[in-house]
């Protein structure tokens, strides 16, 4: 087994995870190895090894890399205070690689002291409740996602997913041909009760073996599942022996509620304190069959392009396979600078701090957008307040419109119009034909529009709400609201 994928020290006493392996699909089970590796296993030092097709290090250019890096503030340390990481081409970096080993072919599991360090912080905010658990690099979530589906689905067979959700996840199912059966939400994701009864009633060919769905800050709709429900829905998962696939790129993005008796500009100074986060599924599996999906896309940054997936290490094995046979492991590069930065520079208490700091920008522009959409789109639309991520989903009151099939596609076009673009529900709808079943229905449909106020710049949100609401008055009466006018930059 390779060194990042290691079972904790077993003076732990804690279970082995269950086999689940049962729930995998045929072509993953048994033991699945690199044919060339199978044939020449693992030289020893002793050996003049001429096997692999790897060049030498003395012909790689780079031979140091430098970068500044903003700090995170904290009570002894001024804002914006800068520090500079260094990487050696032949010699290691204190904790971190050489850029001779970074830059050369490695396993399929990752840089050693990129997976060490996210080994140690899973261990301190999850406390996985199993033995045999480790960590092992990805490409980021989306790459993860059709790695975890494909151990349980092969093409026809079907998953269990939440009525709106990650286009990203929808695209990996269809290039897969795998089926996604909708389970209808309500204001904390997915419903418990909904996903045990389509398992009890399943009447296709073959029932299935495992859930996806976002848990915190759930793309597109914002809602964070409380404890209760992800206890509720891990009951079920043991009852119907069901794998989850626990994507979670917006868990260290939790929120604090919006401040009352009124939304006010207040309420991010104090998130940068200690806040309680939701313990994620994986804090709750004592049988192993949570596959944990984490990114550093949208906490560090997203074309670092570098996460990691946290699993009992039998699939953790499988998972290596299917990296040596595709991404083989992110950029050394990325997880060399990741490395350095979260072992020898920042550790866990910078890490932390920088999180802090996330989550007091992100309740600001939550706060100040609630505020600019309850001004200018009162009677329009409907939400909830997110309490994690970055997105607000909102239903469009489209009046006299609504029963009209071209209401929503003629609503984009006025937006466009008018300047400004938010994502409409349907690229996150998980029915269609290729659901694997379609949810009751009852009456005229709800449109939806997911508004991302992480980007733009705050001061952009009044224009930009401004904007919506002439698009949804010309859309939702025709006859009685003026037409949109051309935006103006």
């Amino acid at each position: 087994m390779s060194p990042n994928v290691t079972t904790p020290d077993a003076s732990t006493a804690l279970p082995m995870a269950k086999d689940l392996s049962e729930l995998f699909v045929p072509s993953m089970r048994g033991q699945l190895k690199s044919a060339f590796k199978s044939v020449m296993g693992n030289p020893t030092l002793a050996m003049i090894n001429m096997a692999g097709g790897v060049p030498h290090p003395s012909t790689f250019p780079i031979t140091q890399l430098r970068a500044s890096v903003r700090s995170p503030s904290s009570p002894s340390a001024p804002r914006n205070r800068e520090s500079t990481l260094e990487l050696a081409k032949s010699c290691r970096s204190q904790s971190t690689e050489s850029l001779d080993e970074l830059l050369q072919y490695g396993d399929g599991c990752g840089i050693d002291s990129y997976c060490a360090f996210l080994r140690r912080y899973t261990q301190r905010v999850h406390r996985p409740r199993y033995a045999d658990w480790g960590v092992i690099a990805s490409c980021g979530n989306t790459d993860a996602i059709g790695k975890a589906v494909s151990l349980f689905c092969e093409p026809g067979d079907a998953i269990l997913v939440d009525r709106w959700t990650f286009p990203g996840a929808l695209s990996s199912l269809v290039s897969a041909k795998v089926l996604p059966a909708p389970v209808p939400m309500d204001g904390e994701g997915m419903i418990p009760e909904a996903l045990d009864s389509i398992c009890q009633t399943w009447s296709g060919a073959a029932p299935p073996r495992a859930i996806y769905l976002v848990p915190t800050g759930q793309n597109p709709t914002g809602t964070t599942m409380s404890l209760a429900r992800r206890k509720a829905i891990y009951a079920v998962a043991q009852k119907r022996n069901l794998a989850i696939i626990e994507d979670d790129p917006y868990y260290f993005l939790q929120l604090p509620p919006v401040p009352l008796p009124s939304h006010s500009r207040r309420g991010a100074e104090h998130s940068d304190q200690a806040q309680d986060l939701v313990p994620s599924l994986l804090s709750l599996d004592v049988d192993g069959r949570v596959i944990r999906l984490d990114s550093f896309s949208k906490i560090l940054a997203p074309n670092l392009r570098c996460g990691w997936i946290t699993a009992p290490t039998y699939i953790l094995d499988k998972i290596q396979i299917l990296n040596e046979s595709t991404i083989l492991q992110p950029s050394g590069l990325s997880q060399g600078l990741i490395s350095k930065l979260l072992n020898d520079t920042w550790g866990f208490d910078g890490w932390e701090a920088h999180l802090r700091e996330l989550r007091a920008v992100y309740t600001l522009r939550r706060n100040l957008f609630i505020q600019a959409v309850d001004r200018h789109l009162a009677g329009l639309v409907e939400y909830t307040v997110p309490t994690a991520g970055m997105f607000l989903w909102m239903k469009v009151n489209l009046g006299s419109a609504a029963a009209d099939p071209t209401a929503m596609p003629r609503l984009l076009g006025t937006m466009k119009k008018c300047g400004v673009m938010m994502a409409p529900d349907m690229p996150f709808s998980s029915t269609g034909p290729s659901a694997a079943m379609e949810p009751a229905t009852d009456g005229i449909p709800e449109r939806y529009l997911r508004a991302a106020f992480a980007l733009v710049d705050i001061d952009m949100f009044e224009p930009a709400l401004k904007r919506l609401a002439q698009a949804i008055a010309s859309v939702s009466d025709a006859h009685s609201a003026p037409a949109c006018p051309p935006a103006t930059s």
